[in-house]
């Protein structure tokens, strides 16, 4: 998953006015991390990713323990710089395994040869689906879906039924309610403008949007302005006086609303459109040139491990790719499961990408 989509979690609590859980248990890691100068270089493994990884410290303290590794995190910016960097940087690279690398940038990374294929321990445990690189070049870590949430109350009070699917939005009585981000600058903007290409095609999803943008639909540069401001179902959006009741967020947003609301509800506020979704599903791969091979594997052995995989959801706000992972309660109860996400090829969305943004950038930002 992309940057966006953690630091969106982060923004939602910081919105609500309380500290996150990101920030508790990435501050205990940095920590570990920070003291780690004592260790034999042999026994330091360095995990790369983008800015929003994080693990509660007991979980790698485990690994620590068990694997006799000393892991040191060294963040980068979003998902596309800290990418940028490690092509960059081909055959020496800063660290042994990189993680952050999406379904929407997956073709760039494999067609610059950054990884060393490692077909992990437990690969089996993994769902099939996820599994998008047949060389085991990079590993399926975590998945999540792009979707449009809605605001509960607005409805209720409208007496209106909210929209469930892509084609719902461009019905009439949903006129000048929905807010998305801008495609070129956005993480969900791209995600969601995929989703549209995924539903209708190379050759109908233009049509679509102009539908969409006849019927009102609101571009804003980032998740940040989208949700917390523009946004009526939000904590922040409610402060900040939003009118739109739909936007393009994430179907973990919902739980995120309750665990950091103040009062706590007892049901989320925000509701997911389920049929407008898009599947981002997050890799992580062993760096072409690392210096502790050995332990880059160990360390990647652990992020698709039990422990790592149940630990994911409150740290990072996206699920498990595990068979046998479970969820936290606040997912299961405030959550949704996306049935039928929308997905697009990793190699079309590399052939096209660029086009498709300046493309949809033409037709809808004027």
């Amino acid at each position: 998953m992309s940057t966006t989509k953690k630091i969106a979690g982060a923004a939602l609590a910081a919105a609500i006015g309380v500290s996150t859980l990101s920030a508790c248990g990435g501050g205990d890691a940095k920590d570990k991390v920070a003291g780690a100068g004592d260790a034999p270089k042999s026994k330091t493994v360095t995990l790369v990713s983008h800015d929003s990884f994080n693990v509660t410290d007991t979980v790698l303290k485990e690994f620590e323990q068990q694997s006799g590794y000393t892991v040191k995190v060294l963040k980068s910016g979003d998902a596309g710089a800290a990418l940028n960097q490690e092509i960059l940087t081909k055959g020496s690279p800063r660290g042994d395994v990189f993680f952050g690398v999406d379904n929407t940038l997956l073709s760039r990374a494999l067609d610059n040869g950054i990884f060393t294929p490692y077909e992990v321990k437990g690969l089996g445990e993994v769902k099939p689906e996820y599994v998008l690189d047949k060389e085991h070049r990079v590993t399926p870590v975590d998945s999540g879906d792009i979707c449009v949430n809605y605001d509960k109350q607005y409805f209720a009070d409208k007496k209106l039924a909210p929209p469930q699917t892509l084609d719902d939005l461009v019905k009439p009585e949903y006129k000048n309610l929905l807010v998305t981000e801008n495609a070129a600058t956005s993480s969900p903007g791209l995600g969601f403008l995929l989703a549209s290409v995924g539903k209708y095609g190379e050759d109908g999803w233009k049509d679509y949007w102009s539908k969409l943008r006849a019927n009102g639909v609101e571009v804003v540069d980032g998740w940040e302005q989208a949700y917390n401001e523009r946004f009526s179902g939000s904590a922040g959006g409610k402060k900040a006086k939003g009118d739109r009741p739909l936007v393009v967020s994430y179907a973990s947003s919902p739980p995120v609303e309750v665990l950091y609301g103040e009062p706590q509800p007892a049901e989320a506020p925000t509701g997911v459109s389920t049929g407008t979704c898009f599947r981002q599903v997050e890799f992580a791969g062993l760096l072409k040139g690392a210096k502790n091979e050995a332990g880059g594997k160990a360390l990647l052995d652990f992020l698709v491990g039990k422990k790592f995989q149940e630990d994911m959801p409150l740290q990072m706000f996206v699920n498990p790719v595990v068979k046998d992972a479970k969820l936290p309660e606040l997912f299961t109860k405030h959550g949704v499961v996306i049935e039928k996400p929308e997905n697009v090829a990793p190699e079309t969305i590399a052939k096209n990408r660029d086009q498709w943004v300046k493309a949809w950038s033409a037709l809808v930002v004027k």
